[in-house]
């Protein structure tokens, strides 16, 4: 028997004792590992699990697509992004439409294709654009000290990235119910397992950071189990080869030195209180908004998509009605359809467009 096989009948075991029990998995590349590898398929009925707003690109607000569209539409502006949001709908248009009709759009792996790129072409502005959690920030801050010690000055960031903990308070605070949470292991890795700590202390809910291996998810998932029997919450590192207590301190420095928190509009959970990342005054010339005197942007999702829904664990995706219909990985309507960490995404791939 393996390793596999042990931990689905250990959990078979307790959750025959147990009421039925609904675990929101925090992480998009959770999801995507649970679909990938049919954990969902692998737990007894009573075992829920539910995805949540750990997804970069799903959460991303319209209104900073928007933004980042009107910046690829300006004349001289070369933008850089992440692959996964050339795609992401934005009314009629997206980062991918604007480069086939001539915008100066490329994707990279690497923040740093962007700085390379400023310090070759001098005349032109090259923007960033800053997606993703406490994972990817520290790039983005390592590209802005490039800049300064190179003295590179055609190159700003638009900055979207966000920070976890807030957003997590938000939706416990609200009306999305959970039982357990399965927290995200790249996060950890920076942000060290402490982080998470508030979630047993503040709210009473078990939580256990888990690697993306199907033994590491089921075993995360045992321990979270073991916690409801025993009716004791706590936090548990199940990642523990690659997430300490006190996480990445050379990283979680660099962001400090750069950045500072700052209200964020998240798809889905709208403004979240210190839930993002600004640029300190000290470094406002790198800021793509102040360089450009860009104005808010009003934007509206597509009519009938309930990405926010799903973001916040209350429906999954075959509940919307747009779901493998008008909305496809082909022809998205919603972020969560884009990203291969998205929950939409995950459940076409995996599990089909008729569940």
């Amino acid at each position: 028997m393996n390793s596999i096989e042990v931990l689905s009948r250990k959990i078979e075991s307790l959750a025959d004792g147990l009421p039925p029990t609904t675990i929101m998995e925090v992480c998009g590349t959770h999801t995507h590992a649970i679909r990938r590898y049919g954990v969902r398929q692998l737990l007894p009925k009573q075992v829920r699990l539910v995805s949540g707003p750990g997804c970069p690109v799903c959460v991303t607000a319209q209104e900073d697509v928007a933004r980042a569209l009107a910046l690829a539409r300006l004349p001289n502006v070369t933008l850089f992004c992440f692959g996964d949001m050339m795609r992401v709908p934005c009314g009629t248009a997206s980062l991918s439409s604007l480069r086939a009709d001539g915008a100066d759009v490329r994707i990279c792996v690497s923040p740093m294709d962007a700085f390379e790129f400023a310090r070759e072409h001098p005349l032109r502005e090259v923007v960033w654009f800053g997606v993703g959690f406490e994972t990817t920030t520290p790039h983005t801050a390592a590209l802005i000290e490039a800049g300064i010690r190179s003295g590179v000055k055609n190159l700003s960031i638009l900055c979207a990235h966000k920070t976890m903990p807030n957003a997590l308070r938000a939706l416990l605070g609200g009306e999305t119910r959970v039982d357990a949470l399965l927290c995200p292991g790249h996060v950890a890795a920076i942000t060290g397992a402490d982080a998470f700590a508030f979630l047993p202390e503040e709210y009473g809910i078990s939580a256990a950071i888990s690697g993306f291996e199907p033994e590491e998810l089921l075993l995360a998932i045992f321990a979270l189990l073991k916690m409801q029997a025993s009716g004791t919450p706590k936090l548990v590192n199940a990642y523990p080869r690659v997430v300490n207590p006190a996480g990445n301190p050379a990283a979680r420095s660099l962001v400090e030195t750069y950045f500072e928190p700052c209200d964020a509009l998240w798809r889905g959970l709208g403004e979240i209180s210190s839930s993002g990342l600004s640029l300190r005054p000290a470094f406002a010339k790198w800021d793509a908004g102040a360089r450009f005197s860009m104005e808010p942007v009003a934007a509206v999702p597509a009519s009938g998509c309930r990405c926010g829904d799903v973001l916040r664990g209350r429906i999954e995706p075959n509940e919307c009605a747009l779901f493998g219909q008008a909305c496809t990985p082909e022809q998205p309507l919603g972020a969560c359809m884009v990203s291969s960490e998205g929950a939409c995404a995950a459940y076409y791939q995996y599990e089909g467009a008729g569940i």
